[in-house]
């Protein structure tokens, strides 16, 4: 199903931000928009449809004001119908600019919303790109508890009761920050960009079993909580004998990758055990992935170390 939001809830939230005002077009709160882009409707204006798309928002901006403003009533008036015969989801006029009554009546004609801004147009079109990437994109939830480990957006997986809740709290403890616990919201901001954040209801808090539900921010501070942080890397906590039986190399973490939302994310597995410091273990995954993201192997280079020196000794 194509990601959609109506312009009523565009309204409602971007209200206050960009000081909107809605001037006509009520009936027309029910439209829906399915792209994050904006436009600026000035070819249109002039007759060449074809670069207007439906279901978008249209800003009109000093120019476009000022281009109406200088045409004759007849014209303005073939101009405004020009722009209203396509699909339009909401126009919004921005810097200010007086409303004509062209645009009034063509509005509540069409049900087309008309709303009103005095954020200059550039400014506008930026915060509500910005905000339509996020409110259109795909989104999915999953189970784990989502951290800012030494600067990058880690996920920590596993089976219920594995420990990630006590692992977090003790991340949380050597300076790092909570995302999201147990349910985590992941977005599709770009082909190969996943964004997660906590849902609404979970915000701040951290359950662990035996203290209960932990409010973060109460307890360690604002700077311990990052309200959203692109996933980077996925460790999974396994039990120490499973993980053993699967992978028996000592030389490397294994290393595959898990997708989500059509993007592939990096995972580690971390092996769980009595007297092991799984946030240490978490902390120097994240630093490997760093480097294996510089294009650094330790296992390459020790291999390659070895290999020379075996070549040495021949």
């Amino acid at each position: 199903m194509i990601p959609a939001i109506t312009v009523r809830q565009l309204f409602d939230d971007l209200k206050d931000p960009l000081t909107l005002r809605w001037v006509s077009g009520q009936t027309g709160a029910h439209k829906n928009l399915m792209s994050d882009t904006v436009q600026k409707p000035s070819l249109a204006l002039v007759g060449h449809l074809n670069f207007v798309h439906p279901n978008r928002v249209q800003v009109l901006g000093c120019a476009e004001m000022d281009y109406l403003a200088g045409l004759s009533p007849k014209n303005m008036a073939q101009a405004v119908d020009n722009l209203y015969s396509t699909e339009l989801a909401a126009v919004i006029v921005s810097n200010g600019e007086p409303v004509p009554q062209l645009l009034l009546d063509a509005s509540e004609r069409t049900g087309t919303p008309l709303l009103a801004s005095p954020q200059p147009s550039p400014e506008l079109m930026s915060l509500l790109s910005h905000y339509l990437t996020r409110a259109l994109a795909e989104t999915t939830s999953v189970h784990g508890v989502m951290m800012e480990v030494n600067g990058i957006g880690v996920m920590l997986t596993g089976e219920p009761a594995v420990g990630k809740s006590e692992l977090a709290l003790e991340l949380l403890t050597r300076g790092h920050r909570l995302v999201a616990d147990d349910v985590v919201d992941v977005f599709k901001l770009a082909p190969d960009i996943l964004s997660a954040q906590s849902p609404s209801l979970l915000q701040d808090f951290l359950e662990v079993r035996g203290l209960g539900i932990l409010n973060v921010r109460a307890l360690f501070g604002e700077l311990a909580i990052k309200l959203k942080k692109n996933l980077k890397l996925i460790v999974h906590l396994t039990p120490f004998d499973e993980l053993a039986a699967r992978n028996p190399s000592r030389l490397d973490m294994p290393e595959t990758s898990e997708t989500i939302l059509g993007v592939q994310i990096p995972k580690v597995f971390v092996p769980v055990a009595a007297g092991r410091s799984l946030a240490v273990l978490v902390e120097v995954a994240t630093r490997n992935h760093m480097l294996r993201q510089r294009g650094v192997n330790s296992v390459d280079e020790f291999v390659a170390r070895q290999r020379a020196l075996m070549a040495t000794d021949q």
